[in-house]
């Protein structure tokens, strides 16, 4: 939430002080929308320079900490500049000289990995072997990595220009998906040549264009799906958790609703409701815990999030700010 708040308060900023500096009409051309908010490119540039500027440059040095639950003090070696693996990143030096380890994230993602457990990629009992880094506290919502998300705010916003000043389905569309595609093969230009890993972690450029991009897409599918072909009635669960949409963060991506579930076990907390339907209705009856959870949150949770916005629309319910 702080990380949205953040890029959601610079791009507003940005459009408030911006509204007299620019054209109401665009000139033709196909790239008059971008020069017409160039102030909110600029802001995005300077986000996207900030944040490679220091991931490249800070030099890590070494670094150690105390892992209070096992009592064990660790050390973890760096002493290198741009490094983007998790013992010698710069996302995450910033957050410790800053906020301090022992108030970051203290069980993040890396602790899936090969390196820290022999449960990868789920996670597990650590390795007898495992480096000090698996050990530590990440956060994946860090000062650093979240100034690279703004570039993600200043992407999103421009396709909401794009609605505003082109009314005509195909010259929207054109503009959206000349956008996404673009992206979508720079991240992984820039993956797949090494240069700049897809890696949500750390919110690497790569991954940035990666979203972006794959949101220009899926945007324009929709919009030919509804606007273009009428098709409105399958996707009205859609409208209705949009009406509702910071209820449903809070209930499904914070796991209110699911915390609250889950308190009401047999024997053991494993034995939930939840579990039970995940892993019996889902994962066993597909012999994948990958697939099956992916269709337990497209069949079970966006299903039942979209029939309770339903709900609450009839009931003309709704969680504003």
């Amino acid at each position: 939430m702080q990380r949205i708040a953040l890029v959601y308060f610079v791009v507003a900023l940005i459009e408030t002080l911006t509204t007299k500096r620019r054209p109401l009409v665009l000139s033709p051309g196909h790239l008059s929308i971008f020069t017409a908010y160039r102030w909110q490119w600029i802001g995005g540039f300077i986000a996207f320079s900030f944040y490679m500027i220091t991931t490249y440059s800070l030099y890590i040095p070494d670094w150690s900490f105390i892992n209070h639950k096992e009592g064990k003090a660790y050390t973890v070696k760096c002493g290198m500049r741009g490094h983007l693996g998790p013992a010698c990143n710069a996302v995450g030096y910033v957050d410790r000289e800053i906020l301090g380890i022992n108030h970051l994230y203290k069980s993040p993602a890396w602790q899936h990995l090969k390196a820290c457990t022999l449960s990868s990629p789920r996670s597990g009992p650590f390795r007898e072997d495992a480096p000090g880094w698996c050990h530590a506290n990440f956060e994946p919502e860090g000062l650093l990595s979240s100034i690279s998300a703004i570039l993600s705010g200043t992407i999103g916003i421009h396709y909401g220009h794009v609605l505003m000043h082109f009314k005509g389905h195909s010259q929207r569309l054109k503009q959206w998906l000349s956008m996404a595609i673009g992206l979508l093969v720079l991240a992984f230009l820039l993956h797949f040549s090494h240069a700049i890993p897809i890696n949500k972690q750390l919110y690497t450029i790569s991954y940035v264009c990666l979203t972006a991009g794959a949101a220009g897409v899926v945007f324009s599918g929709f919009y030919i799906l509804i606007d273009v072909w009428g098709l409105r009635t399958p996707f009205l669960f859609l409208e209705w958790i949009g009406m509702n949409s910071m209820l449903i963060f809070v209930l499904g991506a914070q796991g209110i609703l699911a915390a609250f579930i889950n308190g009401w076990y047999y024997n053991n907390p494993d034995k939930t409701l939840v579990t039970w339907i995940k892993t019996h209705v889902f994962i066993d009856a597909w012999h994948s815990w990958n697939l099956g959870t992916l269709l337990y949150v497209i069949f079970a949770e966006i299903t039942f999030y979209g029939v309770l916005a339903g709900i609450l629309h009839k009931l003309g319910m709704y969680w504003k700010l």
